[in-house]
């Protein structure tokens, strides 16, 4: 017992040798992994039990539930991110914000008890008295959560989060297999954001103090503009699902949905990056810091398309086979889906970027004027692209906007800081990327994918070829990976 506690010591103090952004950034990618791994097997065994209707319903419970949270935090949960991460009365920003987001919740849940008729479609779908006990449960989670964030402890915060999640998988799993098919999955759903935020309360180190007008002053002048921001991403995150739902049906939602989730493994090295970088930049700008700000929006674009760029055009050799062996033959039809998906991917780690930099350098009304834009863009595109092309066409509208946001959101950046891409960092990238394709061809001609292990097999085989290619090409990502080995023994 005593070796197994050295060496857990051990282990504890070496990841504390890590600078404070590569640690955390670390620390959230090693869960993210999990997280992931035990998502898809969690999905896939999900989707293959109840079908894409069932997982359709949570979807749409998923996206009103979005919605309703954003508007109970009010874009005071960033401001208050902000304000605590510059170190300045953070115990009174924090007790202004728990104040702020009381009454928001309050008021929230009194307008979903008055116009409760209105929402037919959350009746209909039994969805309504669950979607009041998550804004209930989201008063903690959200307090605590964005109080530890931005006391910068966002090894803890990510750490508890993975925990809710891989819980919330757990519970989802267990009621799936007794039966309670869509209860099920949204009670999981809200019983995981609990337990998550039940641990990361025994991390938060702020309490209660006196606040002033100034404070409350300070937080609403940041949060209207994250909040009419960040109300715009979810708007432009969540339209195509509501809007598949109204035009299609609760099984296209479940088909849109997985495949886009399916997609997401080539962007959680990036979101690990933009949740540790986010409270790190407030504070470099704050000290005027900018040189840091700019080497590390460069390195954070280069190690987010590390994998964006792999994941794509294995996407586009393997994503039908998976689609049907991984979740069920009801799901290879989101195939074309899935590859334009893959392309949104990749630029949502350039828009995704370049608007929180905006915001944590306090530029939060330019980044809602970006934002705006594409809101407006992509309801457009998807109420005349879905009734034509079904969810391709919501797909294709996602791609544009986005697209669309990122260029925008860079104009605007650029004038502000240097934005520097490592362009042969990145042509080592697609050379890997391409090396790997020609690998896969060849796998493929001698190992039909005709299964879960065949399809598990020939993603490995791709992983490995392009992880040792990447390795061989790129002396500075080599000299990184051996230093995370090295710090770990």
């Amino acid at each position: 017992m005593n070796r197994i506690y050295y060496k857990i010591r051990r282990i504890f103090s070496d990841i504390m040798k890590v600078g404070a952004v590569k640690r955390q950034s670390l620390i959230t990618f090693i869960w993210q992994i999990m997280f992931t791994v035990v998502g898809f097997v969690s999905t896939m065994y999900i989707a293959q039990t109840v079908g894409p209707a069932i997982l359709g319903v949570y979807f749409l419970f998923l996206s009103y539930n979005g919605i309703f949270e954003l508007i109970a935090d009010g874009g005071f949960g960033s401001a208050a991110v902000k304000r605590i991460s510059e170190n300045e009365e953070p115990n009174a920003y924090f007790s202004a914000y728990f104040i702020i987001r009381l009454i928001f919740t309050i008021i929230v849940l009194i307008g979903l008890l008055v116009f409760k008729e209105y929402f037919v479609d959350l009746n209909n779908a039994g969805m309504f008295n669950w979607l009041l006990l998550s804004v209930i449960v989201s008063i903690f989670g959200g307090i605590v959560s964005n109080g530890v964030a931005g006391s910068g402890k966002i090894g803890v915060r990510m750490t508890c989060a993975s925990i809710g999640n891989i819980s919330k998988i757990i519970l989802q799993v267990i009621a799936i297999f007794l039966g309670y098919e869509a209860a099920g999955l949204i009670g999981g759903t809200i019983a995981g954001t609990f337990i998550a935020a039940l641990i990361e309360y025994k991390f938060l180190k702020l309490h209660f103090a006196k606040f002033t007008k100034k404070h409350i002053k300070s937080l609403l002048q940041f949060s209207f503009w994250i909040f009419l921001s960040s109300g715009g991403l979810l708007v432009f995150s969540q339209s195509d699902v509501i809007l598949i739902g109204y035009f299609m049906g609760n099984a296209d939602i479940g088909v849109y949905r997985v495949a886009l989730q399916f997609t997401t493994i080539a962007t959680f090295s990036s979101y690990a990056l933009r949740t540790t970088l986010w409270p790190k930049v407030s504070r470099w700008a704050k000290n005027n810091e900018m040189n840091v700000v700019e080497i590390s929006l460069s390195n954070a674009l280069t190690y987010s398309l590390i994998l964006a760029i792999p994941a794509f055009v294995g996407g586009v050799l393997l994503g039908k086979d998976l689609l049907s062996n991984f979740y069920g033959t009801d799901f290879a039809d989101g195939y074309s889906v899935l590859i334009i998906l893959l392309g949104v991917q990749v630029i949502t780690i350039f828009q995704y970027f370049f608007t929180m930099y905006l915001d944590a350098l306090d530029m939060p009304k330019e980044s809602f004027k970006v934002t705006s834009i594409a809101v407006f863009v992509n309801i457009m595109l998807n109420v005349f692209l879905i009734p034509v092309y079904g969810i391709n066409g919501a797909a294709i509208a996602t791609f544009v906007t986005m697209a669309g946001n990122s260029i925008l959101s860079y104009m605007i950046l650029s004038k502000h800081i240097n934005i520097k891409l490592q362009l042969e960092c990145l042509m080592h990238m697609v050379m890997a990327s391409f090396i790997m394709s020609i690998v896969i061809f060849i796998f493929i001609a001698f190992v039909p994918i005709t299964n879960i292990i065949t399809s598990l097999l020939a993603v490995f085989v791709g992983g490995v070829v392009y992880v040792y290619s990447i390795l061989k090409m790129d002396r500075q990502i080599q000299k990184d990976f051996e230093n995370i080995v090295r710090y770990f023994g």
